[in-house]
């Protein structure tokens, strides 16, 4: 179904040229941008272009400087913002697009173990389940019970967690465009709450220690590699074909930190981290993230993946 099947009576209100806020302060724009206020208005987004983008916080993610054709969908409005907690059982309801940093400081409040071990990684409900945001305390498939989503051509579907393939930073969900999740926490019982909420407070005192999260950057820009064969780094450390390494440690032990291309930098407090100027370019970044994965391939002969997303124009 195309655009012109949509009812004339009931258009979508689509922004032109749109920015598109990230993480990094750098990137183009949206040709077209559009915030539904609801699945169904979400459904005719999907007969407008059903390759269409759909934007969460913005912190996992480079826009090209030349922006992006596609139609562009946040959704911000408030049916997609609100989640639904059970304190009795802890089941929640998460529409996509629910602040996942709000959402954890709620469930901890309210006696809810589970979303803590995610303190600190700043996305939507829906990135995050598309992406199995996580970090070295936990995933956030680890919680969920059920996914809520939309095909391509609009048609709803609800995916039991044994129905997905959750992996390391993997959803097999990209394909889609999720609507909510339901989300399986723990109760625990009121003389316990203190020890819940100190270790919230622990782990964001982690990631603040250990990452530059005041720099303008999105975060890891690797996703931690699984070896192909043996590893013997210079330092004489050694890592088993079939171990999973921190992409930190090689980009570090390959000499990256301090790295510069324009207005990007490699940051000198954790080389997995790639800042940029607000003032900068993102081909800048891109060329930056570009050039660390080749150095860790030509030094150790291991191959970096992306975990930073790009919209480009130009590229995959």
């Amino acid at each position: 179904m195309t655009a012109l099947a949509s009812p004339v009576t009931d258009p979508l209100d689509i922004e032109r040229d749109a920015p598109i806020p990230t993480w990094f302060h750098v990137g183009g724009r949206a040709e077209r941008l559009v915030r539904p206020a609801s699945v169904d208005r979400l459904r005719r987004a999907l007969e407008i272009d059903p390759g269409l983008l759909v934007l969460g916080d913005g912190a996992n993610l480079l826009v090209d400087d030349d922006g992006v054709p596609n139609l562009v969908v946040a959704l911000t409005s408030p049916e997609f913002r609100s989640a639904t907690i059970d304190d009795a059982t802890g089941l929640v309801h998460a529409p996509a697009g629910v602040d996942l940093r709000r959402l954890i400081t709620d469930t901890v409040r309210r006696g809810l173990a589970g979303l803590e071990v995610l303190a600190g990684i700043p996305a939507t409900i829906g990135g995050a389940v598309v992406m199995n945001a996580g970090g070295a305390f936990g995933q956030i498939a680890d919680v969920v019970e059920r996914v809520h989503a939309l095909d391509r051509r609009g048609r709803s579907l609800d995916l039991d967690r044994s129905q997905i393939a959750f992996s390391y930073r993997h959803s097999g969900l990209n394909d889609l465009v999720i609507t909510a999740a339901d989300l399986r926490l723990r109760p625990v019982a009121p003389g316990d709450r203190g020890a819940l909420r100190e270790r919230l407070v622990e782990i964001s005192d982690y990631k603040k220690r250990s990452q530059p999260l005041a720099a303008h950057s999105a975060g890891c820009a690797f996703r931690n590699p699984t070896l192909a064969r043996d590893l013997r780094l210079p330092t004489g450390e050694e890592f088993a074909a079939g171990a999973r390494v921190s992409a930190g440690l090689l980009l570090d032990r390959a000499g990256c930190k301090g790295m510069v291309e324009g207005s990007a930098r490699v940051s000198d407090v954790h080389a997995n981290f790639v800042t940029a100027r607000k003032d900068g370019l993102a081909r800048d970044v891109i060329a930056l993230i570009d050039r660390a994965a080749a150095r860790v391939l030509d030094r150790f002969g291991v191959r970096l993946e992306r975990e930073v997303v790009i919209w480009s124009r130009h590229r995959p």
